[in-house]
């Protein structure tokens, strides 16, 4: 059977190859060239979808001109 003292240098090796394969990753994955033309253009076009979306979304719209009446400013008592 395994020993407690093998048991725990095993996990600390493999703790330690864990840790060291998650710096290297995001040290990669922060040092990553950009993709070129093609990448630009599916940003270009994933941020204009996003803002078409968020205009045409009915809860983005101002609560004055939805007809409401807003916390600062809003419509008094009549």
């Amino acid at each position: 059977m395994i020993s407690d003292d093998d048991l725990h240098r095993l996990a600390v090796f493999l703790g330690s190859c864990a840790m060291m394969m998650i710096v290297l990753y995001h040290f990669l994955e922060v040092n990553a060239k950009d993709t070129g033309v093609e990448g630009a253009s599916e940003a270009k076009k994933s941020t204009a979808a996003s803002q078409e979306s968020v205009a045409a979304s009915p809860s983005t719209a101002p609560a004055a001109a939805a007809g409401g009446s807003s916390a600062i400013g809003g419509e008094k008592d009549r």
